[in-house]
């Protein structure tokens, strides 16, 4: 066993002891209709590039990169989906709002 899954027990001198580990219960996606996503135009700390970026989601991981391959797909570029972030590079804020509210998500542009 890995030490960083011991959880402070070094040794037992229990025979029948064994360890008690906790998995991570992994968030639940919420249902599209009550995402609160954020959609705008970055340029901090990207070298002058603007990015579409949407905050907000909450759910799992494979469902944000689903749904950052989706977007990403229907502007035709690239970017990136982590941390409770999709990045679409370039100007598509519009196109990226309307994607989202044909598919039935919350979504409001903020920022300029």
């Amino acid at each position: 066993m890995k030490k960083d899954q011991r959880q402070g027990v070094v040794y037992s001198t229990n025979p029948d002891f064994t360890y008690q580990t906790s998995g991570e219960a992994e968030a639940t996606t919420l249902p599209p209709q009550q995402q609160q996503l954020r959609v705008q135009l970055d340029k901090k700390q990207r070298g002058g590039k603007q990015v579409t970026l949407i905050t907000g989601f909450v759910g799992r991981e494979e469902d944000l990169q689903t749904l950052g391959k989706l977007l990403k797909t229907k502007c035709g570029v690239g970017g990136s989906a982590k941390d409770g972030e999709i990045v679409v590079q370039g100007d598509f804020r519009a196109k990226v709002l309307e994607v989202l509210l044909k598919e039935g998500y919350k979504a409001k542009q903020i920022g300029g």
